[in-house]
């Protein structure tokens, strides 16, 4: 087993990947066949098109809140996490339904007009300023723009990839691309543990082998969990997983049981098993 120093999880800067990603989108969506638009995904009920109008919807909410000003503010109470989850699937259906009166070519063009202005947009942010929507899933009520945008990628690069695998087409899977997904997915375990007692010091390593992998430890500070990168030699639990796994444990692409058999836990099994429930995603 090897090991490296701990060292504090900083931020991670992605505004300057948007314009290959969505340039991956467009050169895929472009080079389907009429019938693929109708495949189903591992997105709910959602068809390949589906999820493009879907994430046509995040671009033209992005400009208009965030660069136009637009009111962002929900039209019910939201008292919690689960009513924010409820709020956003709401939207998220009321679109996709409305939206597949949309031709493909016409999202496709959509797409690519309103990508380059979130590209724009995202580029023209100060990373460090807050952001206009907080990064829910990793328990912040207040969020840096890198965070934000780092966010956005994430699912951008997901939906894309269910695409990908709707379709039979190569994924984005090497390290430049889904690297920077697992290291912020892995943001989520802080907030999974957060009801989780342990003694002061008590380390969990989880270690996602791959060339997109690497390792990260959930150490427990003071009265809290905190994320590390690197391992110890010795952590009370030790949650290990290929680079495929990973990606869709945290975005909830793989049944659990599945997952179980997916993912080899060695130490402490209760404290280790709470990995299989974290979500880097908003549900």
């Amino acid at each position: 087993m090897t090991t490296s120093a701990l060292r504090p999880i900083g931020p991670v800067h992605l505004a300057s990947r948007f314009p290959p990603l969505e340039a991956e989108l467009l050169t895929l969506l472009r080079g389907l066949h009429p019938d693929d638009w109708s495949r189903s995904t591992a997105c709910a009920l959602w068809t390949v098109q589906d999820i493009a109008a879907h994430l046509l919807d995040g671009s033209l909410r992005r400009l208009s809140f965030q660069r136009d000003g637009l009111s962002a503010v929900p039209d019910v109470p939201i008292d919690g996490y689960d009513d924010l989850v409820n709020y956003l699937d709401r939207l998220n259906a009321v679109w996709v339904t409305a939206a597949r009166r949309i031709s493909p070519p016409l999202l496709i063009d959509l797409l690519e007009h309103t990508s380059r202005q979130v590209a724009e947009l995202f580029a023209a942010l100060d990373p460090e300023a807050p952001a206009i929507f907080p990064v829910g899933w990793a328990g912040e009520e207040r969020s840096a723009n890198w965070f934000d945008v780092g966010r956005e990628y994430t699912e951008r690069w997901l939906h894309q990839q269910q695409i990908r695998d709707a379709v039979s087409a190569p994924g984005l899977t090497t390290r430049e691309w889904l690297h920077p997904v697992l290291d912020l997915f892995l943001r989520a375990l802080p907030r999974r543990y957060r009801d989780v007692t342990a003694e002061a010091a008590t380390e969990l390593r989880v270690e996602i082998d791959g060339a997109a992998g690497g390792d990260w430890t959930l150490r427990r500070v003071e009265d809290a969990w905190r994320l590390y990168g690197g391992a110890s030699g010795a952590p009370a639990a030790h949650v290990r997983m290929d680079q495929d796994t990973a990606w869709r444990l945290f975005s909830k692409g793989i049944d659990p049981a599945r997952a179980r058999e997916l993912v080899s836990i060695d130490g402490d099994q209760t404290l280790g098993a709470g990995v299989l429930g974290a979500l880097a995603i908003m549900a």
